[in-house]
């Protein structure tokens, strides 16, 4: 059969997702925050997009400046004339508004305004590293420029928790130091503050402390030696039938050893707190709940009335009447998307507040098992549009702040038919293990029975997954001797 080539027409429908559609649903997703740097981007780069003012706060802000500058000639005045008055031959004191106003603040630099000077937030020292506590005990130390050159680079190699993770013999063999000079150097930089430091792993990192207290020799020492899986198993008669001694000894070592740091590094950690800000404020007004969008930092935008009455008017050459069209249309569809990106998350936000009433009257006993396609057909949108509007967004409710993420899970049948939220029964779970004897704790199978007891339907592994969620261990692990 022959092989020919043919041209032919045919119409089909596909989905074609437009750059303007895709911006739209980027935008949907993004935090405040990141919404914020596109729109200040977006500021920058197209002339034709504008943040409007308010007018009525521009006016009075003018009016409060004017009467401030006024004031301050007023009682400049009767200041002067004080001046005058004072005898004491010094001509510095009539000049002292002058002095105060070319005063230098850093370092023989002049400024003209308030603006050319630097913010206060530039003059400030960054918090002190934990390279950098450390750098300066060695080059206190009395060490040769070899073992500093060598110190270095054990520094260099701390992790967060401030334990040395890297090949020592390697390190040594790189800055041509013996193996011997290398682990005994090893050894000092352990006993810097905070002790313990530069350990390779958490016997030697509690070791080096409890030596450093003056516990080297004792019951401590040979616990952490010898016995310290039996520690965290905290298994105390086999370390007392072990070492020859009594349990209340070793309980008592136990507690030592408990208050000692086994992540010294973390003190100089580098991270930053990030504060959350809501999205959503939810209030209640006398028996209702009432929705609102947080629109503080987002700035209102508006299309430039210079440029449009430069297009309107015809003045523009065909280039410059094409660049604005094109920086116009850019501008409308954002400010468009961002409209609309706002009406859906209030109207994603007023459903789950319909759906979770019970949570913002009672918390989260009252929360009950919600999906996203519950939101999705009580407002008429597709799932995927609630799910990306629920991405990194948070309301701020009665009973606290929460990602909006928190309201929806799964359920879990009760014995009188009736279905509860995951989220509760994780919640009662902690309340249970929080209320337990330390002595002799519950396990799964024991929590699965009290809220069976309580209608709620659970298998023991569920629990032990929930609990496993939660960051709880188990009931060994919980058991306390003191």
């Amino acid at each position: 059969m022959a092989m020919e080539m043919r041209q032919q027409l045919k119409m089909t429908q596909q989905l074609v997702m437009t750059p303007q559609l895709q911006q739209a649903i980027k935008l949907l997703q993004l935090t405040r925050i990141e919404l914020q740097d596109v729109v200040s981007q977006e500021l920058e780069e197209n002339p034709l997009l504008e943040e409007v003012l308010d007018p009525e706060e521009a006016r009075e802000g003018d009016q409060q400046l004017e009467a401030d500058e006024a004031e301050q000639r007023d009682d400049q005045e009767p200041q002067r004339e004080s001046y005058d008055e004072v005898e004491t031959g010094e001509e510095t004191l009539r000049d002292w508004d002058s002095y105060l106003d070319g005063y230098n603040y850093s370092a023989g630099e002049q400024y003209n305004d308030d603006d050319d000077r630097p913010s206060f937030e530039a003059l400030l020292t960054r918090k002190g590293t934990l390279g950098d506590h450390l750098r300066w005990q060695l080059h206190m130390g009395h060490f040769s420029d070899t073992e500093i050159r060598f110190g270095e680079e054990i520094i260099g190699n701390l992790d967060d928790d401030g334990y040395f993770r890297a090949s020592l013999s390697e390190l040594a063999a790189s800055c041509g130091l013996p193996e011997d000079v290398a682990e005994a150097t090893l050894s000092r930089i352990q006993e810097f503050d905070p002790p313990g430091i530069a350990a390779r792993t958490l016997q030697e990192c509690l070791l080096v402390q409890a030596r450093a207290l003056g516990m080297g020799g004792s019951l401590v020492e040979a616990i952490l030696e010898q016995h310290l899986k039996d520690l965290e198993t905290r298994n105390y008669r086999l370390i007392a039938r072990s070492l020859r001694c009594d349990v209340e000894h070793v309980v008592t070592a136990a507690k030592l050893i408990a208050g000692l740091d086994p992540r010294p590094g973390s003190v100089y950690t580098s991270e930053e707190t990030h504060y959350i800000s809501p999205d959503i404020f939810v209030h209640k007004v006398a028996d209702d709940y009432v929705v609102m969008l947080n629109e503080d930092g987002l700035p209102s935008l508006r299309l430039s009335p210079h440029y449009l009455e430069a297009k309107a008017g015809g003045g523009l050459d065909a280039k410059a009447d094409e660049y604005v069209s094109d920086k116009m249309r850019a501008a409308q569809w954002l400010i468009k998307s961002i409209q609309q990106r706002q009406r859906t998350i209030f109207r994603v936000a007023k459903s789950i507040v319909k759906f979770q009433r019970e949570f913002l009257e009672r918390g989260v006993e009252g929360l009950r098992p919600l999906v996203l396609r519950d939101v999705a057909e009580d407002i008429g949108m597709h799932e995927s549009t609630i799910s990306r509007v629920t991405t990194n967004k948070y309301m701020q409710t009665p009973q606290g702040l929460y990602e909006l993420k928190y309201f929806f899970n799964s359920s879990l049948s009760t014995s009188d038919g009736d279905s509860v939220s995951s989220e509760s029964v994780k919640s009662r779970i902690k309340d249970i293990i929080d209320k337990e004897d330390a002595r002799k704790p519950l396990s799964d199978q024991k929590i699965a029975e009290m809220l069976s007891d309580e209608t709620v339907n659970i298998a023991r592994r569920t629990v032990t997954k929930y609990r496993e969620m939660l960051k709880i261990g188990s009931s060994s692990e919980r058991r306390r001797h003191f």
